[in-house]
């Protein structure tokens, strides 16, 4: 199953060309992901994509946090964690890696990396991103939009990355990042650019599947009691 759980949410219109863009590349789900001031007006046309897309391709929503402020991220978490498939905080700073690989209330640190000249994690925060099952994402877009060195010193940044994810076996997932339809390629194309930057087919298969995990998780969020635990109900 391909899923991409980070495809920049726009208008109604936009989102049904991207979906049917995505359709036609072979993509299985996406995740439209939109802002803490644009999520909560997104859920008011969401019923109205779903009865346009009419079951074609599967969708939900990302909430994507933009913050260098470590105790908003927190807050803006909670508020929005029960109207979610998935949250994601866009990376970068140090302090707010630590602080989202800390939380089990996030899913995805996003592109740790940012603006950096190394991945952005050690092994001190691969160990968190374990201990609480917050994935770590790589954005396609970003090696797409990048030329000679500065794509250089992307790549560079992700093998950084796949050597802590080696060794502690992180959730990690794959996204596109697409802003429009010229950011998106086929679910063949976008494995072949993992694949060169060192990848391979079965990390790049699980990837996927964590992506998949990450939104099934979260529709029983709220019976979990631990990892791996969750509360059934008596029918009886």
């Amino acid at each position: 199953m391909f899923v991409d759980l980070n495809i920049k949410g726009s208008s109604l219109e936009n989102n049904l060309v991207m979906a049917n863009e995505c359709l036609g590349y072979g993509w299985n789900h996406i995740n439209f992901s939109y802002n803490q001031n644009d999520f909560k007006q997104a859920l008011g046309f969401k019923d109205d994509l779903l009865n346009s897309l009419d079951d074609k391709i599967s969708f939900d929503y990302t909430l994507e946090i933009k913050s260098d402020n470590v105790n908003e991220i927190r807050k803006i978490a909670r508020k929005f964690r029960n109207k979610s498939s998935c949250i994601s905080v866009v990376g970068g700073d140090l302090k707010v890696n630590r602080a989202v690989l800390e939380n089990v209330q996030i899913d995805v640190l996003s592109r740790p990396y940012l603006k950096r000249f190394e991945g952005g994690m050690n092994h001190v925060l691969a160990k968190q991103a374990v201990n609480n099952n917050v994935a770590v994402e790589l954005c396609f877009r970003d090696v797409l939009r990048s030329y000679l060195s500065y794509r250089s010193k992307v790549i560079s940044n992700f093998k950084d990355i796949y050597t802590l994810y080696r060794k502690f076996d992180f959730p990690l997932i794959l996204s596109s990042g697409a802003e429009s339809v010229f950011d998106l390629r086929t679910t063949l194309d976008f494995i072949s650019v993992f694949k060169h930057t060192g990848l391979t087919d079965v990390e790049i298969e699980k990837s996927f599947k964590t992506s998949a995990e990450i939104l099934e998780f979260n529709k029983n969020r709220d019976k979990m009691i631990l990892k791996g635990v969750r509360r059934v109900d008596d029918e009886t």
